[in-house]
């Protein structure tokens, strides 16, 4: 994109503003945008959580969130581009966790991004990632995974200018 995909505009509304706009309207409370660019984010009225592991991909995203709410029945991690995610969507995979490690959104494949996560895995995961692992899918090997058919419209990547809906 050439810049920060959080800041981007889709229908005159930042794309990290318009996916805590569906984690709140489907009940998550907090919602906290974990890394980026803290001023303009904090501009836009979003809380910010300093990425415990800045740079090295979203397997570190996803441990400090784990660890920023360890008291939680469940943590949903969102990627900041999917500015089409729904409500309903996020109540889907809300709905769906059940006693798994791990509720993550299906499309034609897995969106480890899209996800209910059990704090009770932090550990898993930063055992995978003080290895070296910095590839999501693996340090999933092993975890018990509950697949939540969503509506592939609404993940769709966006990783290119001409990828975003106008």
């Amino acid at each position: 994109m050439g810049r920060d995909k959080s800041l981007l505009p889709v229908d005159g509304v930042a794309m990290a503003v318009r996916v805590a706009d569906a984690l709140r309207a489907a009940g998550c409370r907090p919602v906290v945008a974990i890394g980026g660019d803290e001023p303009a984010l904090s501009a836009l009225g979003l809380e910010v959580v300093a990425d415990e592991h800045p740079g090295e991909g979203p397997l570190g995203g996803v441990i400090t969130a784990l660890h920023r709410f360890p008291a939680a029945s469940g943590v949903m991690v969102v990627a900041c581009d999917l500015p089409l995610l729904t409500a309903a969507t996020v109540s889907t995979l809300l709905d769906g966790r059940d006693d798994a490690d791990v509720a993550m959104a299906q499309t034609d494949r897995l969106q480890p991004l899209c996800a209910v996560w059990a704090p009770r895995v932090a550990d898993r995961l930063q055992t995978a990632f003080d290895s070296g692992e910095r590839r999501l899918q693996a340090a999933l090997e092993g975890m018990q995974t509950r697949r939540v058919g969503v509506d592939h419209q609404e993940l769709a990547n966006h990783n290119t200018p001409g990828d975003l809906p106008h």
